[in-house]
């Protein structure tokens, strides 16, 4: 029970039904709708048309992939994106909190590619690289071809709350105010990500599975793979469109404090990253914003999150219990 809300759980399939490729945009209806408190289990999909694992390796594309692929038309991006998922009662203003409260692995490959004009290098490759790479579903690690096995460590790239109207319909490429494809590591199970909240609705929509990822996606990818999610949705109301509750996404993991920054520069995601810091560390504390400012010299840490989604990102850590 949260807030004297007995918890309901619901489950969303991904089918051509309930997802969208490539687009994400605020006019776009809830295919469910919940009340503050709900806990929803969303079933997410990865893949393309160029996409097809040669049979020898013993893969095959899932069904749920190839219903997709098959009646729903590629859009601006390259994701596919399930939901959106409404919360009752949420308006512009608002903030909407989401628990990330379990992240599964649903198939048992990945993969992983970069173009020569694509990743973090663009002219460096003449040509571009496609991968396949197994996943061991009951160790939790992955096996890459060349050599090394990794632990898994899977995360959603993309999260959002619907883009203000005016943003009309956008790529899934880009991240920005309302989320999007952040590609933050650190969002994994046991995480909690605040997004503001910019249509009724909040209208919240995830995909982009990420088995593992380091910081800055290099080449453009990371082990791109289909993940079901577990979360849980409260809502937080705010002042209204005039004065959200928040301006760009903030996330708490087990350990650490998160603000982020997004833009073409990336100097000015810092600065932006920066700035949410100071405003965070000002609110828990009733420090000035230059003794805030001074404190992010002492204990917060800036990492790139990512470099190849036309708005990079960064994102600032600060340790639970060092200033607060």
């Amino acid at each position: 029970m949260i807030g004297g809300h007995p918890l309901t759980i619901h489950h969303l399939a991904a089918n051509p039904e309930t997802v969208r490729r490539g687009t994400l945009d605020g006019r776009f209806p809830p295919v469910l709708t919940v009340v503050s408190g709900d806990t929803v289990t969303i079933q997410t999909l990865s893949g393309h048309e160029i996409i097809n694992p040669p049979a020898e390796l013993g893969h095959d594309i899932p069904p749920a992939v190839r219903a997709v692929l098959s009646a729903v038309a590629p859009g601006m991006g390259p994701h596919i994106i399930s939901g959106p998922v409404a919360i009752a009662g949420a308006e512009p203003g608002d903030m909407l909190e989401v628990r990330i409260d379990r992240i599964e692995p649903s198939m048992d490959w990945g993969f992983c590619l970069f173009s020569p004009l694509g990743g973090t290098l663009p002219g460096k490759f003449q040509s571009g690289d496609l991968r396949f790479i197994p996943i061991d579903m009951e160790k939790r690690t992955c096996a890459l071809p060349w050599g090394p096995e990794l632990p898994l460590a899977p995360f959603f790239g993309i999260m959002a709350t619907a883009p203000r109207l005016a943003y009309g319909t956008l790529s899934t490429k880009e991240p920005r105010d309302f989320g999007g494809n952040m590609d933050n590591r650190e969002l994994v199970e046991g995480s909690t990500l605040f997004l503001p909240v910019w249509v009724p609705g909040a209208n919240f929509m995830v995909g982009d599975g990420h088995g593992i990822q380091g910081d800055g996606e290099v080449c453009g990818t990371a082990l791109e793979t289909s993940l079901n999610g577990t979360f849980t949705f409260i809502l937080h109301k705010g002042g209204g469109i005039d004065a959200p509750r928040l301006k760009f996404p903030r996330a708490e993991t087990p350990t650490h404090y998160l603000t982020m920054g997004m833009n073409e520069d990336l100097d000015a995601a810092m600065r932006d990253a920066l700035d949410e810091m100071i405003d965070l560390i000002c609110e828990r504390t009733g420090w000035s914003p230059g003794e805030a400012y001074m404190s992010c010299s002492f204990a917060v840490d800036f990492r790139v999150t990512q470099t190849v989604n036309g708005q990079k990102g960064v994102h600032g850590m600060l340790r639970k219990g060092l200033l607060f």
